[in-house]
């Protein structure tokens, strides 16, 4: 019987902000305003977070897994240590196919069996539709954030991470 909660959080336009470019350089990765305390509100609640982010330049060459983890580690420093896992898929379709890679569930699923997590009292948010995707297919919950117009999907939807806690989760 699976026991945990968990808030699987897509990288790149929820925690911190999107480029339009990848974010691999420290200097570049900027922590989007509320994410904190939101992070704070899921661990109170009982949450796990764990990050679930797709790093296609690792695949192309752009950068290193090494860039990928001093992200991280600025990330856990910059939200007080509050996320309990991190798993990224370094490829891409021109170089690599890979069930790991959203819109797949398989760094979903991994998760859930490390960490004993329940799908039905777990969410996942992205701000692509290839999180609600990979969400759906590993039986989480999806939360669809921002305001990309093109952007189609039946998913919950809300402005950023401190909204779709409010609206959805906590509520």
């Amino acid at each position: 019987m699976r026991i945990h909660k968990c808030v699987f959080l897509d990288r790149d336009g929820v925690l911190n902000q999107e480029r339009g470019d990848y974010t691999f350089v420290e200097a570049d990765f900027k922590i989007i305003d509320g994410v904190k305390e939101s992070l704070e509100i899921l661990k109170k609640s009982g949450f796990l977070l764990i990050v679930i982010t797709n790093q296609a330049g690792i695949a192309k060459g752009i950068y290193t897994r090494d860039d990928v983890m001093k992200c991280h580690r600025l990330l856990q420093s910059k939200t007080g240590d509050l996320i309990d896992d991190i798993y990224f898929s370094p490829n891409h379709p021109i170089t690599s196919e890979s069930l790991l890679r959203k819109p797949n569930s398989l760094m979903l699923e991994k998760a859930m069996a490390k960490w004993d997590i329940d799908p039905n009292k777990s969410f996942m948010i992205g701000d692509s539709v290839r999180d609600i995707q990979a969400a759906e297919k590993a039986g989480v919950k999806g939360i669809f954030v921002g305001n990309k117009s093109d952007e189609k999907t039946t998913a919950f939807k809300a402005q950023d991470l401190r909204d779709a806690v409010d609206k959805f989760i906590i509520g």
